[in-house]
């Protein structure tokens, strides 16, 4: 959420609905980050041709139904508001964005990293905003325009020796992962590498929510954390326990990853969103909402379609 809301992305989003208290405060602030309902979010105009590119039904619909895979929640990336209903983050801005070029109103549902993907392949979802990396295998099934590099990295208790520059600084540690991300990939490859190559095998360790994953490496039973880049960055800031020991390009060493805006393969629906990101990013747009949330060196000059992505590997 990985790279999918995350998952790991994917581990944070827990969905209770309760009611805002009118009396609270409306700008509620995390670590330098609004984090109340009123999110007073970058707005765009309209974007002509951007929006002629949609099918009719999707403009005529008036909606952009979108799929969030962080039901349990990955700061920055897709969260509830203090008032715990109401999804707020960076993908939910880029979502918001999106949207309004195309003239649209973003109906942002939450749902698991899994059930993501069932509802993009049902067309339940015109797209899916939730920290996607883009895939080779991926792309067999869904077409992608990207919004954002992909990096990785791993998160470990303050003050501690170990780093991690390559697949061998990871055998013997115990690492918390998401399950289905790109991250748990790059994980079990490099673990299946070291145990060729005779070295002691990681333990991978699994959580569905963040506060789980974060209590188990301030236990110690856990060595690290292996997510999404914002995630890890805005928990260290924000907790003032944990350091980066190490990011990655989520594709890998030879290629940079990318995040994408994913739909259903040749729906009809891809070359509306490029143009629609284009905008956002020739008009400023874009460049706020990623300062907003501080991942401005994950920025992209252009959206592309369908890029090399992760490779396939046996």
């Amino acid at each position: 959420m990985k790279h999918r809301f995350y998952a790991v992305a994917v581990l944070l989003l827990a969905a209770t609905s309760c009611t805002a208290d009118p009396t609270a405060k409306v700008a509620a602030e995390t670590g330098g980050v609004n984090t109340s309902a009123d999110q007073k979010r970058v707005e765009v105009k309209k974007n002509e041709a951007a929006a002629a590119l949609l099918p009719a039904k999707v403009r005529e619909r008036g909606t952009l139904i979108v799929g969030g895979g962080y039901g349990s929640g990955s700061v920055p990336l897709g969260f509830y508001a203090d008032d715990n209903k109401t999804p707020i983050g960076l993908e939910v801005d880029i979502a918001y964005l999106v949207a309004g070029e195309l003239g649209l109103k973003p109906e942002i549902e939450v749902t698991s990293w899994e059930n993501l993907f069932v509802g993009i392949d049902s067309g339940k979802y015109d797209v899916g905003f939730s920290n996607i990396t883009v895939t080779e295998k991926r792309k067999q099934k869904y077409d992608f325009a990207t919004y954002r590099k992909d990096d990785i990295a791993f998160e470990a208790k303050k003050g501690g020796t170990w780093k991690v520059t390559s697949g061998k600084d990871i055998a013997g540690k115990t690492i918390a992962v998401g399950s289905g991300t790109n991250q748990e990939k790059i994980l079990v490859d490099w673990n299946e590498e070291n145990v060729k190559a005779g070295l002691p095998a990681a333990t991978i360790k699994y959580f569905q929510k963040n506060t789980d994953t974060y209590l188990a490496l301030s236990s110690g039973r856990i060595d690290g954390y292996f997510g999404p880049n914002p995630s890890i960055a805005y928990h260290i800031k924000t907790s003032g326990e944990t350091e980066s020991i190490g990011k990655f390009s989520g594709a890998g060493p030879t290629l940079q990853g990318l995040i994408a805006a994913t739909t259903k393969k040749d729906n009809g629906l891809v070359e509306a969103y490029q143009a629609a990101l284009n905008a956002a990013i020739a008009d400023g747009s874009y460049a706020k909402v990623l300062e907003r949330w501080n991942v401005s060196t994950e920025s992209v000059e252009k959206s592309e379609i369908n890029p090399p992505g992760l490779p396939i590997t046996d």
